[in-house]
Parts: C-alpha cells; sequence; structure tokens
C-alpha cells in the first residue's frame, strides 16, 4: 500500500506528533484545573475541544517553524532549543488568548508552568526522536558532481556536517561526459546525489536521469536560480511564459511594511527605553568614550547612510586597521562590547534608522560601501541584494551566521526578495528570537581574513 519512503515518512510523522500529543495534554491539565472554572462566562465542551485544538495547532506551527521538527538535519539540543523556544512563544499567545475569553486579568503563572513543563517534555523526547530518525533514515551513499573547486569544498562541507544524512563514496566531475557520469553513478549504487555548481543545461540532463532512476539529488544553487524564483508565470499566447524584472513592491504591501516599521520602532523605543539607559552608562563608565558611533552603510539602490550602534570596540579601533569585518577574540571589542554583541544590544539604535526610512525592519543587513565593493571585484551580482530596503534582521541572519560567506548570504537575500510578502516578513521577525541566544549566529571571522570568505 505505501512505498518505502512513505513508510519513512509516516513513522517520522509519528515521531513527531507524539510530542504535540504530549504536550497537548499537559495543557489540557492546566486549562481544566487552573483556567476553564474562572471564565467569563462558562464555555461547554465543544469550546474546551476549540481551545485545546487551538494550542495544538499553534504549537505544531511554532515547533515546525522554529525547527523543532527538523530531525534529519539538526542535532538534538538544537531540536530541543528550537521547542523551548517554541514552547515559550505558544504559551505568549496561549496567555493573551485566554485573556480575551476571561475579559480581566488573569495568572500568568500556570502558562509558566507549562512552559517548564513543555520544554521539559521536549528535552526527554528529543534524543530519542533523533537516534530513532537516525534509524529510519541511515547515511545515504551520496555522490557529489561538481563544476569548479570552490563548489565542490562547498557541497562537501554540507555532507561533513551533516554525516547522519550523507555518505560520501565518491565525486565526479561535471567535466565528464555525461554517459560516463550516469555510468559511474550506476556502478556506486548510489542513495543520493549533491549537484554543485553545475550549468543549467548539464545539470538539466543529470536531474532527469535522478528522477527517472528515483535517486534523491540535492542541488547547491547559482544566483540565477534564485532570481528565477522572483519571475511571474503568465500566459502569452496560450503559451506558459517566465517574467522576470528588479523587484517592484506592491504599493500597499509597500505601504503596510512601512506602516509596520514605523510602529515597531516606537514600540521598542519605548519598551526597552531602560536597556538603552543601562548600556550608555556601562559603556561611558569603561572607558569614558562615546556611546554610540554611527557608520556609512548601503541600503535600497546604493544609497549611502549612517547607521548608528551602540559601540562596542575601544575608539579609533580601524584607524590602523581599515575596514574588516570583527574577527574571533577581536582584540578591537571591549568588555561591555563583548556582552552587548552577545545580547544583539548593539543593534537597538538602528530603531532611530528604521524611523527616518533607512532601514525596514527585515530586509537585507546593510554593508559598508568599502566591503561591499570588495566583494563585487570578484563577485559582481553581490549588489543584487539591494533592489530593497536595508533591514534590521533578515534571511540571511535568521539561517546564516555573521561568518557566513558574502556568496551564501547572497543567495539567502535573495530567497527573501523573491519571496517578499506580509507573512515573510512575519515569520522572520519570530524567527529571530530563535536567534537571539545562540552564540554561534555571531561568530566572527577567522583572525587572518579581512572580510568573510571570497567567492571564486
Amino acid at each position: 500500500m505505501f512505498s518505502t519512503h512513505q513508510k519513512k515518512e509516516l513513522g517520522l510523522l509519528l515521531l513527531k506528533l507524539f510530542l504535540v500529543v504530549i504536550n497537548t495534554c499537559i495543557f489540557r491539565w492546566i486549562w481544566f484545573r487552573l483556567y476553564a472554572e474562572n471564565l467569563y462566562i462558562p464555555f461547554v465542551t465543544k469550546g474546551h475541544i476549540a481551545v485545546v485544538l487551538v494550542f495544538m495547532a499553534v504549537y505544531s506551527l511554532l515547533a515546525r517553524m522554529y525547527g523543532g521538527f527538523d530531525l534529519k538535519t539538526t542535532r538534538a539540543f538544537l531540536v530541543f532549543y528550537s521547542n523551548v523556544v517554541a514552547s515559550v512563544m505558544t504559551g505568549f499567545v496561549m496567555f493573551i488568548v485566554i485573556f480575551l475569553m476571561n475579559r480581566k486579568m488573569i495568572s500568568f503563572y500556570p502558562i509558566l508552568l507549562g512552559m517548564v513543563l513543555w520544554s521539559f517534555a521536549a528535552l526527554l523526547w528529543s534524543k530519542p526522536a533523533v537516534w530513532v530518525t537516525n534509524k529510519i533514515y541511515p547515511p545515504s551513499r551520496t555522490v557529489i558532481i561538481y563544476d569548479n573547486e570552490f563548489a565542490f569544498r562547498k557541497g562537501l562541507s554540507i555532507c561533513q556536517q551533516v554525516p547522519r544524512r550523507f555518505n560520501v563514496v565518491g565525486t565526479i566531475s561535471a567535466n565528464e561526459n555525461e554517459v560516463v557520469i550516469v555510468n559511474k553513478l550506476k556502478q556506486m549504487r548510489v542513495e543520493a546525489v549533491m549537484l554543485c555548481g553545475i550549468h543549467s543545461s548539464e545539470r538539466n540532463d543529470l536531474l532527469k536521469f535522478c528522477i527517472n532512476a528515483n535517486i534523491p539529488t540535492f542541488i547547491r544553487p547559482n544566483i540565477g536560480d534564485f532570481l528565477l524564483n522572483s519571475a511571474k508565470s503568465m500566459q502569452i499566447a496560450n503559451l506558459p511564459i517566465l517574467l522576470s524584472q528588479r523587484s517592484a513592491q506592491s504599493p500597499i504591501y509597500a505601504i503596510g511594511k512601512r506602516l509596520f516599521d514605523i510602529v515597531f520602532a516606537l514600540f521598542f523605543l519605548v519598551l526597552l527605553s531602560p536597556v538603552y539607559l543601562i548600556t550608555a552608562i556601562a559603556i561611558k563608565a569603561y572607558d569614558k568614550g562615546p556611546v554610540l558611533y554611527s557608520q556609512v552603510r548601503l541600503t535600497k539602490d546604493g544609497r549611502k547612510f549612517n547607521i548608528y550602534k551602540f559601540r562596542s570596540m575601544k575608539v579609533d579601533a580601524e584607524k590602523e586597521s581599515g575596514a574588516r569585518l570583527a574577527a574571533e577574540n577581536d582584540s578591537r571589542i571591549t568588555s561591555v562590547g563583548k556582552v552587548i554583541r552577545a545580547a544583539r544590544i548593539d543593534e537597538l539604535p538602528q530603531m532611530i534608522n528604521i524611523l527616518k526610512g533607512d532601514m525596514s525592519v527585515v530586509g537585507p543587513r546593510p554593508e559598508r560601501p568599502e566591503i561591499a565593493e570588495e566583494y563585487e571585484r570578484t563577485m559582481p551580482e553581490f549588489n543584487l541584494r539591494l533592489q530593497v530596503k536595508a533591514g534590521l534582521t533578515g534571511y540571511a541572519q535568521v539561517h546564516g551566521k555573521y561568518n557566513t560567506s558574502p556568496y551564501d548570504k547572497l543567495q539567502m537575500d535573495l530567497m527573501y526578495i523573491a519571496k517578499q510578502s506580509f507573512a515573510t516578513d512575519l515569520m522572520i521577525c519570530m524567527e529571530t528570537v530563535k536567534i537571539i541566544f545562540l552564540p554561534d549566529s555571531t561568530e566572527g571571522i577567522g583572525e587572518d581574513e579581512t572580510t568573510a570568505e571570497d567567492h571564486k
């Protein structure tokens, strides 16, 4: 009835559903014991079921969004951490829902108890769930087919970082004849293929073979692939056509995004005002230097503006070294700077840039003109990220790191530009919560590098 692949997927689904059901049962107990009896208007049975189902839906959605169910590719600790973030966010959502139903102030302690219990359930579930997933999906015999050395290193790095999924049994240069490549794949009894940096015509032929042979194929995309992602599908003369053009936001989206930016910036300027004050005092007390510093950055269409940050480095830190990204154990960073950079507090003054219209809440991170110029020498397409306004957070910040290579950041920025929408912006804002407390998301570049890794 089911294929082998479908049986594996069903097993994985049941594994995820187990955690959802456990946490839903915990919420049901909290609801009936601590909230249901104090409702403004008592519920009948259907009302109670609806509230429990709302919890199940919200938790499932947030756990999926934060990566709490990424059992195939994520280590157990990150699966657990993602579910903790999902538990906390779900708790806040359900508290608001229950508050609206009661029409009066209610105790937060039961929801807080729920957050602790849901997180504990995730702790007990994460490691066994990853172990079971590895049994269901053992490492696939993988061959990397590559066009150039840079693409090969990227593909190999992916396989090495996820050894639970990939067992590299060989590599093949795309310069070889297609018939030779196909014969090698057959001889190696390949279970998965990784295509890296291959031109579209050759890649299409290999894809056709892999699909016909039922071989899962992982593709390291080219810049052109992301440009096509934003293309508009249409019919002209009864034929399918893709229209690709420079990003142009709809008037409704542009107005809504700007209103959201203003409300967001004003809200957090007020809410976090104590944090602003404490940070300013700490910086001033440390070395008597200026609290803020400004730096020229690039935003939409290459326009330059002054970005504001809390100063985390020594005064005149770049007087001798010039423009370069922060390195691991960078001696220029002050003791106070290490703390505020780790907690992303140094970025908070950018709310002023958002109010001024220089930046948006969501968008590609603004780059320095000198560093952008250096990237463009070997990667001219780097300026494609300037199709939209720079952002406080973005797809590359959520899914990459500070030391992610410029080429990979560009690809992720183009993914965002291709999928711009209110839903995408909201999702990135919510996903940003997850990375705030992950130290590896702020890792510096190597000490011997001037910038992040170059694309060649």
